[in-house]
């Protein structure tokens, strides 16, 4: 019987390792929403990083983590770190835009995981002055990730986070203008 049972259990493990081996060798996660504001407004919350953490929605999680900006104000080079009890370690730094259209970031996290991602916002004009935002981030899955996105759905754990990221950088954008 204990044997039958510790067979069982062995099978059991090999099985989810070899799973694992077969999952994607990278993820993408994914989420838009139409903001009533031009291009311009919505890119400006983006691309200039202390206009990002207005609407950050991990900060608004962890708003005593510490953060340092380096490099240029905004656009390409600037560059914001962070650290915190919730948060973890990391970094990102803006590696390339295309003015009022799209800015690609590189997200490097150190703890409580090692991971090297790139996030990508996209800004497409609508025929009634609003903008289609979408916000995407896409990296490798190595083995770890693999056997861990056995139990962990990576959509649903970050994807709420950009969803209420977007409503954050939304509110910020539609607000009216103070004077």
């Amino acid at each position: 019987m204990i044997k039958t049972v510790g067979l069982l259990a062995l099978l059991l493990v090999v099985g989810v390792l070899v799973a694992a081996a077969f999952r994607p060798d990278s993820f993408r996660v994914e989420r838009s929403l139409r903001v009533q504001a031009p291009p311009a407004t919505v890119y400006g919350l983006i691309q200039d990083l202390h206009q990002f953490n207005r609407w950050n929605p991990w900060l608004r999680k962890e708003p005593s983590a510490q953060g340092e900006y380096g490099g240029p104000a905004a656009g390409v080079g600037a560059r914001y770190s962070w650290q915190g009890q919730e948060l973890g370690q990391g970094s990102m730094e803006i590696t390339a835009l295309q003015p009022e259209r799209q800015v690609r970031l590189r997200l490097d996290f150190i703890k409580p995981f090692e991971a090297h991602n790139e996030a990508l916002f996209q800004i497409k004009p609508q025929a009634d002055g609003s903008s289609e935002l979408s916000w995407a981030m896409e990296g490798p899955s190595p083995y770890v990730s693999k056997l861990m996105g056995l139990f962990f759905n990576m959509d649903r754990m970050v994807g709420g986070d950009f969803e209420q990221g977007l409503k954050n950088l939304q509110e910020l954008a539609e607000a009216p203008a103070k004077s």
